[in-house]
């Protein structure tokens, strides 16, 4: 028998503390991953991208941080990306030495935009679906294609019923 679920059935919810744990996890994998001399830069794909990019400067000493922002959502319906907010292009240039930070790859078609301004940089993702992982050079976790995420930005505490008995 197949039930179709809705997206929150098939959740993955992620707390900040999780979310903390994990982008340092991240910035431990990329450590190994500098090019020689170091990060120049973080580049947070915004929104998502903004708390791991700033814990993962935070961790490896990255000073120069910028955003980008990519605008593929309209609430949880996706559209074709575009840029709407580049990076200094005087620091990032090609993206040579520059991290790119996000909190998620889906489908990848915001990093197919994102890789075409700054086709040199390494991007990298806390968690990643399979259809996106092509366009990720490190990830932390990988989720199946149709569990959708639930960061603790989206999420507010509440009081849960138990699910025998008052």
């Amino acid at each position: 028998m197949t039930q179709n679920r809705l997206p929150h059935e098939k959740g993955f919810h992620v707390s900040w503390d999780q979310l903390h744990r994990d982008a340092r996890a991240l910035a431990w994998r990329l450590q190994n991953e500098a090019p020689e001399g170091g990060w120049r830069a973080v580049v947070a794909i915004t929104r998502g991208g903004m708390a791991p990019a700033m814990i993962v400067a935070r961790e490896l000493d990255i000073r120069t941080v910028d955003t980008i922002s990519v605008k593929s959502y309209n609430h949880q319906e996706q559209t074709a990306p575009r840029i709407i907010k580049a990076p200094d292009i005087g620091i990032v240039g090609d993206g040579a030495g520059v991290l790119i930070v996000d909190d998620l790859v889906d489908t990848g078609r915001t990093l197919e935009v994102v890789r075409a301004t700054m086709p040199r940089a390494h991007v990298a993702t806390v968690y990643a679906k399979p259809k996106g992982r092509a366009q990720v050079d490190t990830f932390i976790t990988e989720v199946s294609q149709d569990t959708w995420i639930f960061f603790p930005w989206d999420m507010a505490l509440q009081y849960v019923e138990p699910y025998r008995g008052t």
